[in-house]
């Protein structure tokens, strides 16, 4: 079965940059779609970024010019590099993965979930 573990969370001043990590394991990395999503208290959990098997990619508008989502085939491990971050990011960041899924979804169906990393961004 499929395992996600993230990795780079932490605390910040807005203005600076993040990159998370998710390590996955259990089958052919490449057949699957990978997306991450956050869940900030009293909020609905978000789509951030998702990408297909092909690298195609699909963003929030909220994030869309700040962060980027990439991911290495080879190592079976998805990235979030997050560039002038604000407070309204903080937020707890999970990664996640389904080989069912025709396109980069940002709606919260994936199959698999990892643990999550929290991000935490002060002024």
């Amino acid at each position: 079965q499929v395992q996600l573990v993230e990795s780079g969370g932490g605390s910040l001043q807005a203005g600076g940059s993040l990159r998370l990590s998710c390590s996955a394991s259990g089958y052919t990395y490449s057949t699957y779609f990978m997306g991450w999503f956050r869940h900030a208290p009293g909020n609905e959990r978000e789509g951030v970024a998702a990408i297909d098997r092909d690298g195609t990619t699909n963003y929030a508008d909220s994030v869309k010019g700040r962060f980027t989502i990439s991911q290495d085939n080879a190592k079976a491990t998805l990235y979030l590099q997050m560039n002038s971050l604000k407070p309204d990011d903080t937020a707890m960041y999970y990664c996640a993965a389904d080989d069912r899924l025709g396109y980069p979804s940002l709606d919260p169906l994936y199959r698999y979930w990892g643990q999550g990393t929290q991000v935490t961004v002060s002024s």
